[in-house]
């Protein structure tokens, strides 16, 4: 007895394939719409924190961290630095990777009256920028970006977090794929990650904390290895 075999036509095989390939590529777009969110995100924290900066000197004549009536502007509840030449005189000291001399998953960072600890403490009590207020609180203070990693501000001079970078303040943002510290680059500056006001260099740890290492080129790390951003005003 002869028997009829059946089995898929070229019309139906072409089918399947291309109902395959509108699902990959739809996973690959929705991919690609949320990496350009992550940017997005790291690059609009470059670009708040100087607004909050140039917000907090315009209403009370001082630096946020560095302010030295502190508590006169912003009422019991802020710190200031005491017993030290540094506050007040127009530059926010102190790394900007600091805890605040505090624990942070087993690593102690810089010290409690680190300008750059008690900028965001300053900045959020004036109503510039959202967190926790409590510096003794590291876990829910120090602000993070969008791939986790920690935001931080500092001034050039002894606490410079890239060798030969400028600028009257310098943001830096951690923990962030190579292949978006590129981007971030390319729409904040010139695209070179190791010159120009955006910078690139190694992830930053306990460390290297407030010392200044050099930046890394577009060609010299995978694009999934966890970098450093740094940008200068």
């Amino acid at each position: 007895m002869k028997r009829n075999q059946s089995g898929f036509t070229l019309i139906e095989i072409a089918i399947v394939l291309v109902i395959i390939g509108l699902l990959l590529g739809g996973v690959l777009k929705g991919q690609e719409l949320i990496n350009s969110a992550k940017v997005k995100n790291l690059a609009t924290d470059f670009k708040n924190i100087p607004i909050y900066i140039y917000g907090y000197q315009d209403k009370y004549k001082a630096l946020p961290g560095d302010d030295a009536n502190a508590v006169g502007h912003l009422g019991a509840a802020a710190s200031q630095v005491t017993g030290t030449t540094t506050v007040g005189n127009g530059i926010i000291n102190g790394p900007w990777n600091t805890t605040g001399g505090q624990s942070v998953n087993g690593v102690t960072v810089g010290a409690a009256n680190d300008e750059s600890y008690l900028f965001w403490q300053h900045i959020r009590l004036a109503g510039f920028g959202p967190g926790s207020t409590d510096p003794s609180n590291p876990s829910g203070y120090i602000p993070t970006n969008a791939v986790g990693g920690t935001i931080g501000v500092t001034n050039s001079g002894p606490d410079l977090p890239i060798t030969g970078m400028v600028g009257t303040y310098i943001v830096c943002s951690s923990a962030i794929p190579f292949k978006f510290a590129k981007q971030l680059d390319t729409t904040l500056d010139d695209g070179d990650t190791a010159k120009g006001s955006v910078q690139v260099t190694a992830q930053y740890g306990a460390a290297n904390y407030g010392t200044a290492i050099p930046t890394v080129g577009n060609a010299t790390t995978n694009d999934d290895t966890p970098v450093t951003v740094c940008m200068g005003y």
